[in-house]
């Protein structure tokens, strides 16, 4: 091998972020204003509950 393999590339810590967001602006971006306000409280209230079940459960096993 002459070093010039092509079956691996080297990849940022910025790629997943930048490919999730460009899939969610695909995703998204025709949709009306009031289903964009939809999902993003259905989102938004799945991950604050989220977060007060796992602190919960984290408070619960320092007692």
């Amino acid at each position: 091998m002459d070093g010039a393999d092509t079956d691996q590339a080297l990849a940022s810590k910025w790629d997943i972020p930048f490919i999730l967001f460009g899939a969610i602006r695909v995703a998204f971006g025709d949709l009306p204003v009031w289903a964009k306000v939809l999902v993003l409280g259905l989102v938004g209230s799945v991950a604050v509950w989220t977060a007060i079940t796992w602190l919960r459960v984290r408070r619960g096993r320092v007692r």
